[in-house]
Parts: structure tokens; C-alpha cells; sequence
């Protein structure tokens, strides 16, 4: 195995004292995990955040290894990682794409629809102007894995409507698409809503 492609980073967990085990989502080739040398030191622990958009070399002697990565930054969403409405809205689209994806299956409309999401997270004036997306990108996530079509959100109703369109697919979402890693992944939709609810 031996590809190089524009991915994003969604999950990144530790591995040894320096390493770590990166999740990326690739447009061409889903899901991937790899191995990340020194993946916690300095040079790369500003890389590896959930979100960034990174370019990456991966390469293993076979399908059954674990890929090596080699990574380079192309655009980092750590600056709005200071602010607690649009990092609980990165982390758990982030964390949803990392639970729910299966390896290496292709899902282009998804991996379009999260940079897409994560943009518009990071550069709309408030999150009246992301929730839409954040809905629509939860019920693709629903399609996309074959679990039906929902209601498209209107992107003009009242922020009431828009807030009960998104407590409406919270129960799909864990159903279907987190059917058995629920838990700390839908903490993160949990902590999300939260914060929503303090927009008046």
C-alpha cells in the first residue's frame, strides 16, 4: 500500500511515548488509520489536531498493516480550538466521521461535506450561520451509510425549529450510526447541544 492524498484529521489517539495513531479521511480512500512517528512531539503535535487539513504520504507493506504516515500541514483549525462553541462543533463532527465511517470504504460526498462543515464552523459570524450545515451533515452521514434520507434543514427557520431539528436526529444518530460505540462519542454531541442552548 502506497498513496498520497489531501486528508482530514479526525481522531488521534497515543501510541508508546512519542507516537501516535491518527485517523484521517481521505476524499478517494475513507477512512484510514495510521501510524504517526513522533506524533506527539512538538513539530507535529500542532498537526495533528482533529480538524486540520494535512497532506499525507502513507505507505505499508500490505492492506493488513498499518500504514506509516508522513504528514505536512496545509490548513490548521487550532485557532478556533480557544473558542467553546466552534470546538465542540469541530470535535463532534470529527468524532462522529472517526466512529461511524468504516476503513477504507470511499465516502467523497462526506469527506466534502466536513471540510465544507468545518470551514463554514470557523468562519461564520455565529453559529445561526453553521447549525444548518451541521444538520444537513448529520443526516448524510445517515444516508450515506444506508440508513435513509431526512428533512433537508431551513437554513431561514427560527433558531427554536433549527435546535429541535437537531435534538430530532441526536436518537438516529446513536441508533443507527454509533449502534455500539455510543458512550464518549455522543458525550461530544451532548456537550455541543449545550452550548447551543446559550444562544438566545
Amino acid at each position: 500500500m502506497q498513496l498520497r492524498a489531501q486528508a482530514l484529521v479526525c481522531a488521534v489517539r497515543a501510541h508508546g511515548e512519542t507516537a501516535a495513531i491518527a485517523r484521517l479521511l481521505t476524499a478517494e480512500h475513507g477512512l484510514v488509520a495510521s501510524y504517526v512517528a513522533g506524533g506527539r512531539g512538538r513539530n507535529l503535535r500542532p498537526v495533528l489536531i482533529p480538524g486540520n487539513v494535512v497532506d499525507a504520504e502513507l505507505r505499508a507493506r500490505s492492506d493488513a498493516q498499518l500504514p506509516f504516515a508522513r504528514l505536512e500541514l496545509v490548513a490548521s483549525r487550532g485557532p478556533w480550538l480557544n473558542e467553546p462553541l466552534p470546538a465542540a462543533a469541530i470535535g463532534w463532527a470529527c468524532a462522529l466521521i472517526a466512529s461511524a465511517l468504516p476503513e477504507r470504504q470511499p465516502y467523497p460526498a462526506l469527506h466534502a461535506a466536513l471540510n465544507a462543515l468545518l470551514d463554514a464552523v470557523c468562519h461564520a459570524p455565529s453559529a445561526r450561520g453553521w447549525l444548518p450545515g451541521m444538520i444537513a451533515f448529520e443526516g448524510l452521514v445517515l444516508r450515506e451509510l444506508g440508513y435513509g434520507a431526512v428533512p433537508r434543514p431551513d437554513g431561514n427557520a427560527e433558531w427554536s425549529v433549527q435546535l429541535a431539528g437537531f435534538d430530532a436526529l441526536g436518537p438516529l444518530i446513536e441508533r443507527y450510526a454509533l449502534a455500539e460505540r455510543r458512550g464518549g462519542v455522543m458525550g461530544a454531541r451532548t456537550m455541543l447541544r449545550e452550548r447551543l442552548a446559550r444562544i438566545s
